[in-house]
């Protein structure tokens, strides 16, 4: 497959009109031949598209550090499992993504998805920050604080109607795993998002343990179930997928699924490295996600196009492997792609949504600057990301948050450590 080439073009100006970016071209034509009713000048700064979180579960940010340095099903049900019976609510979900949502607008993120529970509330959060997303809410085989299991496609059309004509917020069917989700399930899952046209996103071939595990007691790898169900279609957005052989990377180009990697978590739980190379080569879309604050620590999509870049050449074991303009074209282009979401945004394309973010490129850490994709990819980027837009509204100037009050945000943090602490 042909690698992204995502050349920069300099001194251009981005014209935008009600949302929609109306052109890209050069400044000084531009001067010309637009009056526009505001301009603005971001001298030693790269204008780019959005960064897309394809996987996360935004709320969790609210437990970051609280239990770390642990395997995957140890880390799940001796701590964040716990803990969540003890916090999940509705008011938990909407202060946990707006929290979630600052740091994400604060390292250059302009839509992301949210696998997780009171959909309503993240739609709430949502709204309030102007952000873009895709709201996935999770389906496990037992009940949740949410929902008892037996309700959940109920709760999911309730979620989907508070949304209704909310153009920023699109809606996934989100089977939890193949190990917490039984084949009853995932078939309900599945006729649900053919018959409402939606996304399906799960967790699949998370570590070697899981494929083993499901290896033993079904006889059937995680990968060949969801096959013979026929999940695995060109809606299914199939994350981590650390596990895999050549004969599955070939049967997922063959079905047309993306995978959401997620390279910083996949390292911190020591889950496994995924072969994104290799699946890139064979025709896989792939997009990069953070997973939540609680297996990361952090929402930073520019520190994930750098691990992701890294890992890439050691996994390949070849350093032209996983190159800057791959890893930013997983982030945004291939992200919209994965999310259903590319005649939208993803690029900076006349027509599509004005979704971009300005970078400065003139700091210490910047420079010298030779090739502005790899200065992105492997400096330390979000600190200089200064401002951001979603459908044409700044959400972030100069490093202030607009839409969402800081000291506030900062203080949902301490109320929730502080009755974790309790607990």
């Amino acid at each position: 497959m042909p690698q992204p080439t995502m050349e920069p073009l300099r001194d251009h100006a981005l014209v935008i009109n009600e949302g929609i970016i109306l052109d890209v071209l050069p400044s000084d034509q531009a001067k010309h031949q637009y009056l526009a009713d505001e301009n603005i000048v971001l001298k030693n700064h790269v204008l780019m598209p959005g960064l897309i979180n394809t996987h996360g579960h935004a709320a969790m940010s609210l437990l970051r550090g609280y239990a770390d340095d642990l395997e995957l099903h140890r880390w799940l049900n001796k701590h964040i499992w716990p803990a969540e019976k003890t916090i999940l609510s509705h008011q938990f979900v909407y202060e946990g993504t707006c929290f979630a949502i600052a740091e994400m607008i604060r390292s250059g993120t302009t839509c992301f998805s949210d696998m997780y529970f009171f959909p309503e509330a993240c739609i709430d959060a949502i709204r309030m920050s102007g952000m873009r997303a895709q709201v996935a809410p999770c389906l496990l085989d037992w009940p949740s604080a949410w929902s008892a299991a037996e309700n959940y496609f109920d709760k999911v059309s309730m979620a989907r109607e508070y949304a209704v004509n909310d153009e920023r917020i699109t809606f996934a069917v989100a089977p939890h795993a193949p190990y917490t989700v039984n084949d009853a399930n995932f078939k309900q899952c599945l006729e649900y998002s053919l018959e409402h046209d939606l996304p399906l996103q799960l967790h699949l071939h998370e570590t070697q343990k899981a494929v083993n595990d499901a290896s033993v007691a079904t006889g059937k790898r995680p990968l060949e179930r969801l096959l013979e169900l026929g999940v695995i279609t060109n809606k299914a957005q199939l994350v981590h997928m650390t596990a895999l052989t050549d004969k599955e990377i070939n049967q997922i180009s063959a079905a047309g699924a993306s995978v959401l990697h997620c390279p910083k978590s996949n390292l911190k739980l020591a889950s496994g490295i995924a072969a994104v190379q290799k699946l890139i080569d064979a025709g896989v879309n792939v997009a990069l996600g953070t997973d939540g604050g609680a297996s990361n620590n952090a929402l930073d999509m520019f520190s994930e196009l750098q691990y992701a870049a890294m890992i890439g050449k050691v996994c390949s074991a070849d350093a032209t492997a996983m190159s800057a303009a791959t890893v930013l074209h997983m982030a945004t282009t291939s992200a919209a792609r994965a999310l259903g979401l590319d005649t939208l945004t993803g690029s900076l394309v006349a027509g599509k949504q004005a979704d971009f973010i300005a970078v400065r490129l003139d700091q210490v850490e910047q420079l010298p600057l030779f090739n502005i994709q790899s200065q992105l990819v492997y400096t330390q980027s979000a600190s200089n990301v200064t401002h951001m837009w979603v459908g044409g509204q700044c959400l972030m100037k100069d490093r202030k948050l607009n839409t969402l009050d800081e000291t506030e945000i900062k203080n949902f943090a301490l109320k929730w450590q502080k009755v974790l602490l309790d607990a």
